[in-house]
């Protein structure tokens, strides 16, 4: 995935980005703990959120650019007879699409239905927690099929995973340095109080979209999370010695400035551990997680899905917590061949780890409060190559949660075709719906002011829809 830049509070009068290269160059010396690089910074944005609710947002990140013709088919009969033409052996029955009803609030070209691997969240689609966002992609404004013949108006790189994953993710090609999380949570932090270093969290290793300029990406795994302990180490003199070690001061600006951090970090840690512990002890939510008799890389996203939940129990329970931003990813969709046997076990997958995740959140009481959507690097060809489908540019994809205003599509359904109206070729969707306008609209549901939600989604001012009103009002 694109590295991110990790970020640190300035240390007497010295810039972060000095600290940050001069921590670099101990961590390439193996001499910096992870404990330390991960927690490095407390400090508060400016911004405060008003009111004293709990929010949470939850990006889901389907690495290698997920089939959305495979995910949502067309439903119509022109765009069914489109859609299997341009996939002999690979499209869906017709009948076993599941159908979204009148209701859908359709516009645009026909009509779509759900992949039959996606039955929780079709039946949450019509209980109204969950829609779909037609036809969302990487933009650098408004583009016509016309105007995309100039090179000059196309994301750069367009059909490349690092780029367009970045992109995604950040707005900017391959070595960005902030995300369109992070910088939401740069927007938060305030309201966050001591707490705020735990207000941008990945559960998928490092991702751009987490990092801020201020907001710190903390990472943990599906286990939990890292700190000394002396369950972990075995040995409780061990685990005072090292601590003792890694606390010791010293002379010198930087010595000491990593000392300072390396507290910081230990202490952040270990409150994170209490508060999860606590959490964990008032709710079981293992029910909602449960890995067995389970597609394969359903375990990996339901143990990332299920951390995610703890923290969010951690943050708004013990904590005090207002608002927090989480990353969880699955890979796997990058499926040029076998889609049929690779693809739909995927779907499935992010059916029960969707789904199971939006039922812990009403069970815990913040069914409301907790908005998960998905991602992708980009869409895919309508047009097979065979055997699978070559890699795409605008797609469907799906927001779950009690605050949406579900039980439709937004935005505009596109025409199934080969370079048809709406697609720049092989059925390659132009996107009608940027990221950026994705990403503001989530920025102002969690309470961004809309001052920065322009630092959020740098390129929104560039299009006339600003919101694209996913939630109930």
């Amino acid at each position: 995935h694109p590295s991110a830049e990790a970020h640190t509070t300035a240390v007497d009068g010295h810039s972060r980005r000095q600290f940050l290269q001069r921590f670099g160059l101990l961590a390439g010396a193996g001499i910096a703990t992870p404990w330390a690089y991960q927690l490095a910074s407390l400090a508060p944005a400016a911004a405060a959120v008003p009111g004293d609710d709990y929010r949470a947002l939850v990006c889901v990140f389907l690495y290698g650019g997920n089939d959305h013709w495979d995910t949502f088919v067309p439903n119509d009969n022109a765009g069914y007879n489109a859609y299997a033409a341009a996939r002999p052996g690979l499209a869906h029955g017709r009948a076993d699409i599941l159908s979204v009803g009148p209701d859908g609030g359709f516009s645009g070209a026909g009509e779509i239905g759900f992949a039959p691997q996606l039955s929780r969240l079709h039946q949450l689609f019509n209980d109204g927690d969950a829609a779909v966002v037609a036809n969302v992609g990487t933009l650098l404004g408004p583009t016509t099929k016309q105007s995309y013949s100039v090179v000059a108006n196309r994301p750069p790189q367009l059909f490349s995973h690092n780029d367009q994953q970045s992109f995604w993710q950040s707005g900017s090609p391959e070595g960005a340095t902030t995300g369109w999380g992070g910088r939401i949570a740069d927007s938060l932090l305030d309201g966050n109080g001591d707490a705020s270093l735990f207000t941008s969290i990945s559960a998928s290793g490092n991702a751009i979209m987490m990092s801020g300029s201020n907001a710190l990406q903390y990472q943990v795994s599906s286990r939990g999370v890292t700190t000394l302990r002396t369950d972990l180490l075995g040995s409780e003199s061990l685990n005072s010695g090292l601590r003792a070690v890694m606390n010791q001061r010293r002379g010198g600006l930087f010595p000491s400035a990593y000392t300072s951090t390396t507290r910081r970090a230990l202490q952040a840690s270990d409150d994170l551990f209490d508060a999860l512990d606590a959490a964990t002890g008032e709710v079981d939510l293992s029910e909602f997680f449960a890995r067995d008799n389970t597609p394969a890389p359903a375990a990996n996203l339901l143990g990332q899905l299920e951390i995610v939940a703890r923290l969010i129990l951690a943050g708004r329970d013990a904590l005090g917590l207002r608002r927090q931003v989480f990353f969880v990813g699955l890979g796997g969709f990058d499926n040029h061949s076998r889609l049929v046997e690779e693809h739909r076990p995927l779907l499935e997958s992010l059916d029960i780890g969707l789904s199971g995740f939006h039922s812990a959140m009403r069970a815990v009481g913040a069914g409301d409060a907790v908005t998960s959507f998905t991602a992708s690097d980009f869409g895919r060809s309508l047009v097979s190559n065979g055997d699978g489908t070559d890699h795409g540019w605008g797609a469907h994809h799906l927001v779950v949660g009690g605050a949406v205003a579900g039980n439709r599509v937004v935005g505009a359904l596109p025409v199934v075709a080969d370079d048809g109206p709406d697609d720049v070729g092989r059925g390659r969707l132009l996107p009608a719906v940027s990221v950026d306008q994705y990403a503001a609209t989530f920025a102002r549901w969690l309470g961004v002011t809309e001052s920065d939600v322009s630092l959020v989604a740098p390129r929104i001012d560039a299009f006339t829809q600003r919101d694209l009103a996913i939630f109930t009002p």
